[in-house]
């Protein structure tokens, strides 16, 4: 059996709309990439489009049937949702071909000297470091995006031992799996979606640890040493009140998912609460820190 992969670039705020329009036609699934690297996030017609990709411009890789019509299909979904079908190309694809350059796209990623991220078919690479077992297609993205590595390495500096650390919409719980690893006593993780939350309690049994998830759409009793939240920015603002509610006086807190244009909005946002230090920053991409005040 044969199926068509449809290959297309966008701007990333177009990209969750088309997915969707794209699945409502009955696509097999979309493949979100950088346009300008090779990070990828699989959606299937199950998964409502959490973890939305961090970058500005997508490339997308949509697999249909041998006998669909890739053009006609893309523009009945643009039409849908108001868009100039941008240049595409399509491809011929063996169905045995199709997982393996899948998972081509996924390989281990170092984070500091002794982490690891590690997609859960490779072995890892160093297996005396920290390594974060993941499975990418079902955990809403690889975690190798520059705001997840900054989380990481913010979490490694600050985690001592024995803290409470709440990782407010976890995705695919990947940073409460890593403030356990690292010495933390509990982890919480929160999150909207009811499949996010699935696939981080997936990856926390891969993973030999012990998280407990809680839907974010409903009050949480919570007080943390540690508060990180890889979001977006204007989520992060939003919310900032309820994030700063869960984080204990004199605790810690750090902000991601913040481009280096947006940095001073969500700082002020959070300035009657937290004391900020200098941000850290990857690729255009910046994390918070400081400690809450009051």
């Amino acid at each position: 059996m044969t199926f068509t992969a449809l290959i297309l670039e966008l701007e990333a705020e177009k990209a969750d709309r088309l997915s969707d329009a794209l699945l409502d036609l009955g696509v097999l699934s979309v493949t979100w990439d950088n346009a300008e690297a090779g990070n990828s996030k699989v959606i299937e017609p199950s998964d409502n489009g959490s973890g939305v990709a961090l970058w500005p411009r997508l490339r997308l890789t949509v697999l249909m049937r041998g006998e669909d019509d890739p053009g006609a299909i893309l523009a009945r979904a643009c039409s849908a949702i108001g868009i100039t079908a941008p240049a595409h190309e399509s491809l011929a694809v063996a169905d045995e071909d199709w997982v393996a350059r899948s998972r081509e796209q996924f390989a281990p990623v170092q984070v500091s000297e002794r982490l690891w991220i590690v997609p859960s078919w490779h072995s890892p690479p160093n297996p005396n470091a920290i390594n974060l077992l993941l499975d990418p297609g079902l955990a809403f993205g690889t975690g190798s995006h520059p705001s997840t590595r900054l989380g990481l390495q913010w979490l490694e500096r600050n985690i001592a031992g024995g803290e409470t650390v709440l990782d407010y919409g976890c995705g695919s719980g990947i940073l409460a799996i890593a403030a356990l690893k690292l010495g933390a006593r509990r982890a919480v993780g929160v999150d909207i979606d009811p499949l996010a939350i699935a696939a981080a309690r997936k990856n926390t049994e891969r993973n030999g640890v012990v998280v407990e998830f809680f839907d974010g759409s409903k009050p949480l009793e919570l007080t943390a040493d540690i508060v990180i939240a890889n979001i977006l920015a204007n989520p992060l603002i939003v919310l900032g009140p309820l994030i700063c509610s869960h984080c204990a006086q004199g605790g810690r807190i750090a902000l991601a998912g913040i481009l280096v244009s947006q940095e001073n909005d969500v700082r002020s946002c959070y300035a009657p609460w937290i004391s900020f230090g200098p941000s850290t920053s990857a690729e255009g991409w910046i994390c918070l820190s400081g400690v809450r005040l009051h």
